[in-house]
């Protein structure tokens, strides 16, 4: 189904950052939008609807966000040299070819890195900067938990290689989150949602091995605050995190501390990418999943794609080399 986006001069919003304006927003009604990857090569951001389930694509040139069917909820997805998609799905890593919009999306599976938990599902992922793909799961059986992070501690970060290998990387995980590295590689990211925290760690770029773990960033358990979700990094090392159910897009610095705070018209804001000609448009997908009826009439562009011009530049995503 093809949708318009809405555009026009919203304003400047939040307090915190007077100069990031809302550009365009793209009233889509996502249940859990994620996953925001832009193609340099395409001009286009390729975004998912992980509960509908359904991948997204939107041109801004045109204003059309077209999106294809999924058979199954797909956590996230990079790029492929080659051309093409590679997700992360409920059962595991597959190569998924894109025909045309509102058609089923084909499906080569890669493997399951988790045969072993059939109630967890692949969640929030990403490129590193040599391609690999990291992504992380989380518990997430049937049916609404009655709280968002009413999840055991089974989920797990797995890496693939180019080689088809997955290895898993860390365990012990409740909500997988927040991947990205910094500009150079050698910094890793991470976010366990429901702890509030992000966590940092040596990264290296020839082989993938991680090191020395340690808390880069607590997220205040208080009024206004959220808990960390998708993040990106922009081309100055800083590190962008969306706070689930605060509404808010934080940028922090390599240090960890509070640089930049952007408001958003929705509440459950998932994720953000880089992207545009210069990659200066900040990106960022939101969900209306859990809202009740009054919560959602409060928060009509709950579940849209908004584009912030947020005065930074980010870096080109990697590609799977396979």
């Amino acid at each position: 189904m093809a949708v318009e986006s809405h555009r026009g001069d919203v304003g400047h919003v939040g307090q915190d950052m007077e100069d990031a304006k809302i550009l365009n927003i793209v009233e889509t009604g996502a249940i859990l939008g994620e996953s925001p990857v832009w193609s340099t090569d395409q001009g286009v951001l390729w975004w998912l609807d992980i509960k509908a389930p359904a991948l997204h694509c939107l041109d801004p040139a045109s204003g059309r966000d077209d999106s294809w069917p999924l058979p199954e909820e797909t956590g996230s997805i990079i790029l492929r040299a080659g051309g093409g998609l590679l997700g992360a799905l409920r059962s595991g890593f597959a190569f998924l070819d894109v025909g045309a919009p509102g058609m089923p999306v084909g499906v080569d599976w890669i493997g399951d890195p988790e045969p072993d938990r059939p109630l967890n599902r692949l969640n929030d992922g990403r490129a590193d900067r040599q391609g690999r793909f990291w992504a992380g799961s989380m518990h997430d059986p049937d049916g609404p938990p009655e709280t968002y992070f009413d999840r055991e501690p089974v989920g797990a970060f797995h890496r693939l290689d180019p080689d088809g290998s997955m290895h898993r990387m860390i365990d012990g995980i409740l909500v997988s989150n927040g991947l990205c590295w910094s500009p150079d590689g050698t910094v890793m990211y991470t976010a366990n949602s429901p702890t509030r925290q992000m966590h940092a760690w040596d990264y290296d770029p020839a082989t993938g091995a991680i090191a020395n773990e340690r808390v880069f960033a607590t997220f205040p358990e208080e009024d206004g605050r959220g808990t960390p979700d998708g993040a990106i990094v922009d081309a100055e090392g800083g590190v962008w995190v969306a706070e689930f159910r605060a509404g808010r897009v934080t940028r922090l610095t390599p240090d960890g501390d509070v640089d930049r705070m952007i408001s958003l018209p929705a509440s459950r804001v998932t994720c953000p990418m880089f992207g545009g000609e210069d990659l200066g448009t900040l990106y960022v997908t939101t969900a209306r999943i859990m809202l009740t009826a009054e919560e959602l009439a409060r928060e009509p562009l709950a579940g849209s794609v908004f584009a912030l011009d947020a005065g930074v530049v980010g870096l080109r995503e990697a590609s799977f080399p396979g």
